[in-house]
């Protein structure tokens, strides 16, 4: 899958490169929305991780491969929040010297990320379709997790230790986005984007103990709402 997405990647920057010299138009532009993001992949305890909305914006820049702006060829660059909220529900087990211990995690996890989409866009009559790969790179995460532990009804709170470590997360990360979306003469657009990720973003030696190995094999994955404005050429 990874060499799938390497050689289209290649395709796409060849067009890209490939634009000017037949003087194709290329356009800057700006786009900016929100996430909806949540986890994927083989999660553990799957349901106490819920969707969390985070901020998406950057720039664009398009270029016109066909000359007819049927289809073109974008790379942006975004600064995207990703992460999930916990849900706040109670866990139970038995100790083994009789009692129960009763956990519940509340608050949200921030995954802050530079994401570097090259999409194939293909623009009929206004309405657009769009695909291609996508470069991640964490900038930095913020863990607002509150654990409440309860033993024999006694209860302690507690927040997140070390709260913007990264160490044990893979910094870089290789994905795909895919969407539609209306494109009007004057610049303005609209896009609704799903995207993820093709690999885990927990490193392997930390999996067992990051959110006690809940997230070991998680990936990320968002649905993107915004709008675009591309500035008109000369």
């Amino acid at each position: 899958m990874k060499k799938a997405v390497f050689a289209f990647s290649a395709l796409v920057l060849a067009a890209l490169a490939a634009a000017p010299a037949a003087q194709a138009q290329v356009r800057l532009g700006f786009r900016a929305g929100g996430n909806y993001a949540n986890l994927a992949g083989n999660l553990k305890n799957e349901n106490t991780y819920n969707n969390k909305l985070g901020f998406l914006g950057g720039v664009i820049l398009n270029a016109d491969v066909s000359g007819d702006g049927f289809f073109s060829v974008q790379p942006e660059l975004l600064y995207s929040q990703k992460g999930f909220e916990n849900k706040p529900t109670e866990y139970s087990r038995p100790l083994l010297l009789g009692g129960t211990r009763t956990e519940k995690r509340e608050g949200k996890v921030n995954y802050n990320y530079l994401d570097v989409p090259v999409l194939a866009r293909i623009n009929a009559d206004g309405f657009v379709f769009e695909a291609g790969p996508q470069y991640s790179y964490l900038l930095n995460a913020r863990d607002e997790t509150r654990t409440t532990v309860t033993v024999n009804g006694e209860s302690r709170t507690s927040e997140a230790s070390n709260q913007k470590d990264v160490s044990g997360l893979r910094r870089s990360e290789l994905g795909y986005v895919a969407g539609v979306g209306y494109q009007a003469d004057n610049g303005l657009g609209l896009g609704l984007r799903y995207t993820g990720a093709f690999s885990d973003f927990v490193k392997p030696e930390n999996g067992d103990s990051y959110f006690n190995g809940d997230l070991k094999n998680a990936r990320h994955s968002a649905v993107q709402l915004s709008l675009s404005y591309l500035i008109p050429s000369r």
